[in-house]
């Protein structure tokens, strides 16, 4: 007769999924600071295109003078 269940009995881990959920959990505050840093980067690219696009404003404004 033949074993047809899923999990055979040798290779059952009851605390599998309870492991992999802590694991996972334990991932995330490092998920969030990575996420914090790539927006603070982002910030300041945003903050460098503004100050980019106004030297050229006033390049050109001086220009046409």
């Amino acid at each position: 007769m033949a074993n047809h269940t899923p999990n055979p009995d040798n290779n059952y881990d009851p605390a599998g999924s309870t492991q992999m959920f802590r694991a996972f959990v334990d991932e995330r505050p490092a998920t969030a600071e990575v996420q914090r840093a790539e927006s603070r980067s982002r910030t300041g690219l945003v903050i460098g295109v503004v100050v980019a696009l106004v030297v050229i404003i006033g390049v050109v404004a001086l220009a046409l003078k």
